[in-house]
């Protein structure tokens, strides 16, 4: 394809296919079609998307067909496959310059790169990475950021490999870079901190940007650069330094107005601070053995954070890698660390307060919860809460979190719950709804625990004696410990409940179904 004739056309085509009009965007698109497996087409696209005076959806559109080809012709074996020529020079333009000054565009064009990088870095490709550093070092505030956004999808593309090979290759090129990309995020969030507290918004969320993507690219070289992490002292000054810097990121959180322009990055950087401590914990358990303590004492700020903390605190509780085996003599040295650490935080003090602070404050239905179960009943009763919802939402993965606490302390939590649960005997006054609540919390306790309350739970009794006349009160604001007794009867009827008590039950059943709450009726069935 000649590149002077070819341009026009092509650019005329990728003008043709970003019309609304069908008549003209489908002959645009098969021609284009047509044109993927001719030689130069991609080195006219690259063009193309590089020219900043065209139209912006002509230049997106000629970055999508230039990365649906990496993925169908720059194999060597793939069919119609780019020449060797083309692609070095591919290659060398997509890392002329750093300039693109539209951010969807500069993003697409860095994921293009790293999937070239993929392919061909470092044999193909050994310039690549020395340039990214270079161009992230330079004083162009736009070039910065985007070789620092390259850096990044290059640096998450190269950790995915997963050939010891390749894996091997980037242990490399972590422990030749791991320097510059720790001193890279140091100082772009010094930048952030002192332009924060100096109110300069904007210069502060340019250096919040640059924090975020630093500490992206860190994160990848942290967890998978690294075969045995705890032996590199940057990697374990880094970790450490992470908790620091957490403590200075919470606190500007909350001097920081709610409207302020750094306020949702903010939160995005902390949350991500919390992903590294996270994957590096999955990943390298017995490595983050001397972190152990450090993570258990975060403080609560916002949801999301408060999500991570608890998913930290449950991936410590019940890692294998932190439990002694039943013969100590045969324990490994740091499986026994571990223990000891989490021996010393999780007191019976401790135990008490974190099980009854879950039930009574975060096991409680929310405003917006009630408020669900009012205006749209049928969203309420079918909440999703399985799969992975407790990686990111807060009342499931308090919930995970509990039972996983419970399963591991049960001796100690036990007591707690069964006092909980004593304290709330007898009908609940309806004109109450904060006891409305907490009994609905502790039943909820109870029927997540059924397993392991078994052995001191008269389930049979409790029935008789307290849930089944809770079934019978028809007060409308009652309908919230209606459920919640049919959903604890539903959890405990497979674990300790007598067969000669059904009938009792299903009659129950059958006289509220004609309950006039519709999240009430759903419940019954559901269980």
């Amino acid at each position: 394809m000649d590149m002077d004739s070819a341009s026009s056309v092509v650019l005329q085509a990728l003008t043709q296919a970003t019309s609304q009009d069908t008549a003209v965007l489908k002959p645009a698109e098969e021609q284009l079609r047509q044109w993927e497996t001719q030689p130069g087409f991609y080195s006219v696209l690259l063009n193309i998307f590089n020219n900043h005076m065209l139209d912006v959806n002509v230049r997106w559109l000629a970055v999508l067909y230039f990365k649906n080809g990496i993925d169908r012709y720059w194999r060597r074996v793939a069919p119609h496959a780019l020449s060797e020529e083309e692609k070095t020079s591919l290659r060398a333009g997509l890392i002329t310059n750093f300039n693109e000054p539209v951010n969807q565009i500069a993003t697409q064009i860095a994921v293009l790169i790293a999937k070239v990088a993929r392919l061909d870095c470092p044999r193909q490709w050994p310039e690549l990475i020395p340039i990214l550093l270079e161009s992230v070092k330079g004083q162009d505030g736009l070039q910065q950021h985007r070789a620092l956004l390259t850096f990044y999808h290059v640096t998450k593309t190269l950790a995915s490999k997963r050939l010891a090979q390749d894996r091997r290759l980037f242990q490399d090129l972590a422990s030749g870079i791991y320097s510059f990309a720790c001193s890279l995020w140091g100082h772009h969030t010094d930048c952030f901190l002192q332009q924060i507290y100096a109110r300069d918004e904007a210069a502060a969320l340019s250096s919040l940007e640059r924090t975020l993507l630093s500490l992206k690219v860190l994160r990848k070289l942290t967890v998978h650069g690294f075969q045995e992490p705890q032996q590199n002292m940057e990697v374990m000054g880094f970790l450490n330094a992470v908790f620091e810097r957490l403590k200075q990121f919470l606190e500007c959180c909350r001097q920081v107005g709610p409207d302020s322009t750094c306020r949702e990055k903010l939160e995005k950087t902390i949350i991500l601070y919390t992903k590294v401590l996270l994957d590096f914990l999955e990943y390298h358990p017995c490595a983050f053995i001397p972190l152990i303590q450090r993570s258990l004492e975060f403080g609560v700020t916002f949801e999301r954070f408060i999500v991570q903390c608890m998913n930290l605190i449950k991936m410590i509780v019940k890692n294998d890698a932190y439990k002694p085996a039943k013969n100590i003599e045969d324990s490994k040295p740091e499986s026994l660390e571990a223990h000891k650490i989490k021996t010393a935080f999780f007191t019976h003090p401790t135990l008490t307060e974190i099980g009854r602070r879950l039930v009574s404050h975060y096991f409680l239905l929310t405003e917006e919860e009630l408020a669900m179960w009012e205006e749209d009943p049928e969203s309420f009763a079918v909440e999703e809460t399985g799969g992975d919802s407790w990686k990111y939402s807060l009342r499931p993965c308090t919930e995970v979190l509990f039972l996983d606490i419970f399963h591991n302390y049960s001796q100690t939590l036990t007591p707690v719950l069964l006092d909980m649960v004593q304290n709330l005997q007898g009908p609940t006054n309806v004109e109450d709804p904060v006891q409305l609540l907490m009994k609905d919390a502790v039943y909820n306790a109870v029927g997540l625990a059924a397993y392991e309350l078994f052995d001191n739970v008269d389930f049979d009794q409790w029935f008789k004696n307290q849930l089944l006349g809770e079934l019978q009160v028809n007060h409308h604001r009652y309908k919230l410990i209606r459920r919640r007794v049919i959903w604890l009867i539903g959890q405990w009827i497979s674990v300790k409940f007598k067969s000669d008590l059904r009938p009792l039950l299903y009659e129950v059943i059958l006289s509220l179904m004609q309950d006039p709450d519709l999240v009430v009726i759903a419940q019954y069935y559901f269980d």
